[in-house]
């Protein structure tokens, strides 16, 4: 098993990418600390993981909620290799301005704030540990942006810098820090990139994806698995697309 012996925490677990690569680690050996702002998924998605997991509920836009699923993985699990930042929030696809401060500001505290949050938690226990690996969940929107998701393009954008910043910091630790960058996905939120879920904007979507899908939670899972296991190990700053090619 690719992370017999690992400890990771997967933020935004309760469902979509999250869940699934929860679930990959957990099949792969890890243990996990399940974090989610929905208790009702959390739990469930921990549940079925069993006794290989712990769902612990957290807003990662708050500090204190982040050090807690850390506080639980070292309780729990006895330290912490993997922290997964996958947890995000998006406007609704529509004009710039069209979109209110209150949104703005919650898109950059959860997509921005929380890989902060998740530094200053995690990054004094991987040091501990020895090595560690973050992992932030990205977007092809911050490298490809396209009108309507401005705001939520930027956000992303700043993940991508961010990963590459620490990658060159943390390397003495022996902390890597990669992203993926995935397409728009299977997932709750694709009615939100979207503006509308139907079958003719999915159409026009899809066929600006050479591979002519959608990400499934199971794409995304599997380049997580790779980048966070050791067979990576010499991999660090990369911002992988994940995307059936529409970035090309």
């Amino acid at each position: 098993m690719r992370l017999q012996g690992k400890v990771a925490i997967v933020t935004g677990a309760g469902s979509g990418f999250g869940e699934g690569i929860a679930k990959t680690f957990a099949r792969e050996g890890a243990k996990v600390i399940v974090g989610d702002i929905a208790d009702e998924g959390g739990r469930r998605v921990a549940d079925e993981i069993g006794a290989a997991a712990r769902y612990v509920r957290a807003d990662v836009s708050k500090g204190a909620d982040v050090k807690a699923m850390v506080d639980a993985a070292l309780s729990e699990f006895g330290g912490l290799d993997i922290l997964v930042n996958n947890a995000g929030f998006a406007h609704t696809n529509r004009p710039m301005l069209e979109v209110d401060e209150e949104t703005f500001d919650r898109i950059f505290a959860v997509n921005v704030k929380g890989i902060y949050h998740g530094a200053m938690a995690a990054i004094p226990a991987m040091r501990a540990r020895g090595a560690g690996v973050i992992l932030n969940i990205a977007s092809t929107a911050g490298v490809r942006p396209r009108p309507g998701l401005t705001w939520y393009n930027g956000s992303k954008g700043a993940a991508i810098t961010i990963t590459r910043s620490m990658a060159v910091e943390l390397a003495p630790d022996r902390i890597r820090v990669c992203a993926i960058n995935p397409v728009a996905g299977e997932t709750g939120m694709l009615a939100t990139f979207l503006g509308q879920d139907t079958e003719e904007r999915r159409a026009m979507f899809k066929a600006t994806i050479p591979l002519g899908r959608f990400s499934q939670p199971k794409d995304i899972a599997n380049a997580a698995l790779y980048l966070c296991s050791d067979e990576a190990e010499f991999l660090t700053g990369v911002c992988l697309e994940v995307d059936g090619g529409r970035c090309v």
